[in-house]
């Protein structure tokens, strides 16, 4: 087993060669580009990201852009990303960046925690990668690698827990530049290389030190208590079918006309849910739009 120093150490330098070439990473990075990076990031694919951010940094390059812009043009900017509720989350917090601080984004883990829809792992990545502090930054790739390499697992418990949370504490390296190095490397090793389903364990830097490897790859655990589910069929694919059709009308639209999104009683379950959740409103003739 690597002593940290040594697992933190080979990590960074794959990464330097490694690391992949995205615009939230550019020199000319802003943290409000980090922070939308982070929450576009969340449960979705870099591939789907990278476009969407691209245009929305060029609509709302800052925190004041968007502060002001219609919850419409916001939501048609979400696109088909999912989970639009982030979206909305987005302009909240771009309306508190610019109330509580002047529009400039904070670098203070408490007043990023103040934040709309920012929570502790997106406080922690905006200190890493926007400001390079230290900081405890865990997404579902850093726990896949810390509970292989260090654990000896082949994948994280279902929940985060507080042994994986003290764990990931104690390999932070100590120093600024050290530790902002060592959130983006272990994230990006897990991304890229230690990845869920086929790992390329022939060209990770720890192959001769990880954990899981040494104790001949041993099942996972937790398999019983992981729950999947198909996509087909479900409220979220309704809710995703109805949004696609507002962002796509130039009028409101009326039920009939949404028919085709899921079954009636679960069409209107979601409609009513798209309503509360500030995604959707209807006017007085009953039929829907996205909110103004």
């Amino acid at each position: 087993m690597a002593t940290v120093h040594e697992l933190v150490e080979r990590v960074t330098a794959w990464y330097g060669d490694a690391a992949r070439d995205l615009p939230w990473r550019a020199p000319d990075r802003t943290p409000w580009g980090v922070l939308v990076s982070e929450v576009m990031l969340q449960q979705t694919p870099v591939a789907r990201v990278e476009p969407v951010w691209r245009a929305w940094m060029e609509r709302w390059p800052a925190p004041s852009d968007l502060a002001g812009a219609p919850t419409a043009d916001v939501l048609r900017a979400w696109g088909r990303l999912g989970y639009p509720r982030r979206a909305l989350r987005l302009a909240d917090c771009a309306r508190a960046v610019v109330e509580r601080h002047g529009g400039t984004v904070p670098a203070e883990e408490e007043s990023l925690l103040a934040l709309p829809g920012v929570g502790e792992y997106t406080a922690g990545a905006v200190q890493a990668f926007a400001f390079g502090r230290r900081s405890v930054v865990v997404d579902t790739n850093v726990r896949r690698v810390q509970a292989r390499a260090v654990s000896g697992a082949a994948l994280p418990a279902p929940s985060y827990t507080a042994a994986e949370r003290a764990l990931a504490a104690s390999l932070v390296p100590d120093d600024d530049e050290t530790a902002a190095a060592w959130a983006a490397a272990s994230m990006e090793l897990g991304a890229l290389v230690c990845t869920a389903r086929a790992p390329r364990c022939e060209a990770c830097p720890l192959r001769a030190a990880c954990a899981w490897r040494l104790a001949g790859f041993p099942p996972d655990e937790h398999a019983a208590r992981r729950r999947t589910q198909a996509w087909e069929g479900t409220d979220r694919q309704v809710r995703g079918r109805v949004m696609a059709a507002l962002r796509g009308a130039d009028a409101p639209v009326p039920r009939a006309l949404l028919a085709d999104a899921g079954p009636a009683a679960q069409l209107d379950r979601c409609l009513a849910g798209l309503v509360e959740d500030g995604l959707a409103e209807t006017d007085d003739a009953g039929r829907y739009l996205l909110p103004a």
